[in-house]
């Protein structure tokens, strides 16, 4: 996936410890195709008690000579890679939910497009890891679910039988959402933020802002 251009935070959070991984089916095989490409199964991450639970596609390929950040694939933990994983860490703390936040993916292993990169998910993997992802939710029992970008808003939207017509409309428009017990916000995906938040009207403190007032209208207790 490509990245930012912008510089993340030099104050963005810490990379998660293994120990923060909420491992819930440890060889899964539901899916033969990213079972042959995963390195590990990328897993959900962060304290269980989380008002927010934030929701990415899929982990990439990683990166082997990032230490601290090598991606979900490579770590089995999901959203800890270069790019996208700080910079939506960093997104959330700058908003004040440092540490109150549990991050996954809508499919847990890395779909490999057999060129050494990442392709989309099929209808079916995501089909398969539905399970994974509705049992997250139903441990976290999170005040909102923030689904970053239109595959893993999509795949949410799928649990409530609705389907997206179109994706940038959405962002940051929150969506009540009963089958899960929870209010549902897309947001842009942080490794296309930088190119999208214009065409939303938002520069990066504003798109910040936004953000905030909008955690704050679903009841989510922010730190000043």
């Amino acid at each position: 996936m490509p990245c930012e251009t912008s510089v993340v935070s030099p104050d963005s959070p810490d990379p998660p410890d293994s120990d923060d991984a909420l491992v819930l089916a440890p060889d899964c095989r539901r899916c033969p195709a990213l079972v042959d490409a995963r390195d590990r199964i990328a897993w959900g991450n962060g304290p269980r008690d989380a008002a927010v639970l934030v929701v990415g596609e899929a982990p990439a390929t990683g990166d082997p000579d990032a230490v601290d950040w090598p991606g979900g694939n490579r770590s089995g933990l999901a959203y800890t890679s270069l790019h996208s994983g700080r910079r939506i860490r960093s997104l959330l703390a700058a908003v004040g939910l440092d540490g109150d936040a549990f991050y996954t993916n809508a499919v847990k292993c890395h779909p490999a497009d057999g060129d050494g990169s990442n392709r989309e998910p099929t209808d079916a993997e995501r089909s398969n890891c539905r399970t994974h992802l509705r049992t997250e939710v139903e441990t976290i029992d999170p005040t909102v679910v923030l689904a970053t970008g239109k595959h893993a808003t999509t795949t949410l939207r799928a649990v409530e039988n609705r389907t997206l017509d179109g994706f940038i409309d959405h962002v940051l428009s929150p969506v009540d959402c009963p089958t899960m017990g929870t209010t549902l916000v897309p947001l842009l995906h942080p490794s296309y933020a930088d190119v999208w938040r214009s065409r939303l009207g938002h520069d990066r403190a504003s798109y910040r802002e936004a953000l905030a007032a909008t955690l704050r209208e679903c009841g989510v207790a922010l730190d000043d």
